[in-house]
């Protein structure tokens, strides 16, 4: 079936002598099952050890200075934003920032004008993620951090993972089973049971970028081989692989079950079916594309060269643009509410949160 996907063109990749590059949007099961092979088999080190070809990892441009007033409401917030998450459940957006010293904090913003409240953490977290019902995780290295922002006083509490104390976690989700799973530096996948056991480790990939969840099936973004994976509910196995453009930076999923990926370095936003993982939707996007966010009308996508934020309709198979509206600097990170229809733009040089009520009307 995947043969009938449009073509894309492959960036240039350094060989290996394990796995050779795929053609973009071609599966990647022959490198995913080679690998298992090579790994069930117990070859030699000097194979097993091979970390799998990969490309410069593609990032967000440089924003430009913002020269007319953002659309919306700014509210400011005291450092720059990394990744955001709207918890529909207390109907907050919290956001994961590090300032200039590294300390890591989570800010809450609530509906009203109040300024946001401030959740220090006792170290470094690279990843956030929410369970839709008032509960808030974030990655750090050997575990993660819980919050619950149903408390009146929200405040963080660790979970080392059971035998994991050294492993660098650069990304977390939330599965519909309740089930974390953790994703690392070195390449692997933690699917945990209980709140630190490990019950399934699957070591594939170059890094683990980015994890998101459709129902009980994990999807990993590692940007160094600019691809997509989706994991089985056993977290032993990859289900699917494809590559993801010319230089993928971020993925989301949205409430009709698409997974969304941004092509930052090939200008396009990428649509997927997740089970299975079919490249389905492709369109450019002209202006550097990185932030995502998913609503049951619109997909949004930030243009980071252009300090732009767009929602596009998928309903006709092919994406079209609705609205388009002037963002904060370095609109990195979105989030929306989907109760209220309310779109919140995250600047990631500390020029704070963009928040644009009734979004899908247009400015």
């Amino acid at each position: 079936m995947n043969s009938r996907l449009p073509p894309e063109h492959r960036p240039n990749r350094p060989e290996s002598r394990v796995l050779r590059p795929i053609t973009a949007g071609q599966p990647l099961y022959a490198a995913v099952v080679s690998l298992a092979l090579l790994l069930a088999a117990g070859c030699s080190s000097n194979v097993v050890d091979a970390p799998p070809p990969t490309i410069e990892p593609a990032q967000a441009a440089v924003s430009p200075p913002v020269t007319q007033q953002p659309d919306g409401q700014v509210r400011p917030l005291a450092s720059p934003g990394q990744a955001a998450v709207f918890d529909p459940a207390t109907r907050q957006l919290a956001v994961l920032s590090t300032d200039a010293e590294g300390q890591s904090a989570v800010a809450l913003l609530g509906q009203d004008s109040r300024p946001p409240v401030t959740v220090p953490l006792p170290a470094n977290a690279a990843a956030l993620a929410g369970d839709g019902k008032g509960g808030l995780l974030l990655s750090t290295r050997g575990g993660y951090f819980r919050v619950d922002l149903t408390a009146a006083t929200p405040t963080p509490a660790r979970v080392d993972v059971d035998g994991k104390g050294d492993v660098d976690f650069t990304a977390i989700a939330v599965r519909e089973d309740g089930r974390v799973v953790l994703g690392s530096a070195d390449g692997a996948v933690y699917t945990l049971t209980g709140d630190a056991g490990v019950d399934a480790e699957l070591k594939i990939f170059a890094r683990v970028d980015s994890l998101v969840t459709q129902g009980n099936t994990a999807i990993v973004l590692d940007r160094g081989q600019t691809s997509v994976t989706t994991v089985d509910a056993s977290g032993t196995k990859a289900a699917h692989a494809l590559r993801a453009g010319e230089g993928a930076t971020t993925i989301a999923t949205d409430p009709r079950g698409l997974l969304l990926v941004a092509d930052t370095r090939g200008d396009g936003l990428l649509v997927y079916s997740v089970d299975p993982l079919i490249l389905r939707q492709r369109s450019p996007v002209r202006g550097a594309p990185y932030g995502l966010t998913g609503s049951a009308n619109l997909v949004w996508v930030s243009e980071t060269s252009t300090n732009t934020v767009i929602g596009y309709d998928l309903s006709t198979g092919i994406p079209v643009e609705k609205v388009r509206y002037r963002t904060v600097q370095q609109p990195n990170s979105l989030a929306y509410d989907e109760t209220s229809g309310t779109l919140y733009v995250v600047s990631a040089t500390g020029a704070g949160v963009q928040v644009i009520p009734n979004a899908t009307v247009g400015p």
